[in-house]
């Protein structure tokens, strides 16, 4: 098993822990009245984010190029700063962090963490880590295809999660007519 395989299989098991957490994550903010939006897009981000390891493990096997120092490390060390992205804003907004979109009426925006920053940092460690993990060992393809794919996706899921924000803060009847894409 090269490093690279047991890199991707450590980044699933990161993945397997996302889901735990988000499961537990859900259960919560449901039982505090949480409303979910953006169920129709859901499967379609969870078989791309599978893809995306699936592609970085069959692209290096059916077509192995050596690993490149100049182009691998510094790509490793992207994907593993989107990892430390990705779980500061999972520390940072506890029990509200979900990998679906659920938002409890009422709860004011994390504006603490890395939301100081920016708006959305959960999207920029996935957009960051689908062209960084596929080139550690140089799958350009699987860096290609999933950053494809995932713009349109991701263009998706912002404007749902922005709408739902809005929705959960504005009062019910304006609540109303604010999301059009979930």
């Amino acid at each position: 098993m090269t490093g690279y395989t047991v890199l991707i299989l450590l980044v699933a098991a990161e993945r397997v822990a996302e889901l735990v957490v988000a499961r537990r994550n859900a259960a919560w903010s449901r039982a505090h009245g949480g409303v979910a939006y953006g169920d129709g897009h859901y499967p379609v981000m969870v078989a791309l984010h599978t893809g995306l390891l699936v592609g970085c493990l069959a692209e290096t096997q059916l077509a192995p190029v050596p690993f490149q120092p100049l182009l691998g490390w510094p790509m490793l060390a992207l994907a593993l700063g989107a990892q430390v992205l990705r779980w500061w804003c999972i520390t940072t907004l506890g029990p509200h962090w979900n990998t679906r979109v659920i938002v409890v009426p009422g709860l004011p925006l994390v504006s603490a963490g890395p939301y100081r920053l920016l708006r959305h940092p959960n999207y920029l460690a996935v957009v960051v880590e689908g062209l960084a993990l596929p080139l550690v060992h140089g799958a350009w393809l699987t860096a290609t295809g999933f950053t494809l794919l995932n713009l349109p996706l991701l263009a998706v899921r912002l404007r749902c999660e922005n709408a739902a924000l809005v929705r959960s803060a504005a009062p019910p009847a304006a609540a109303a007519s604010t999301c059009s894409t979930c």
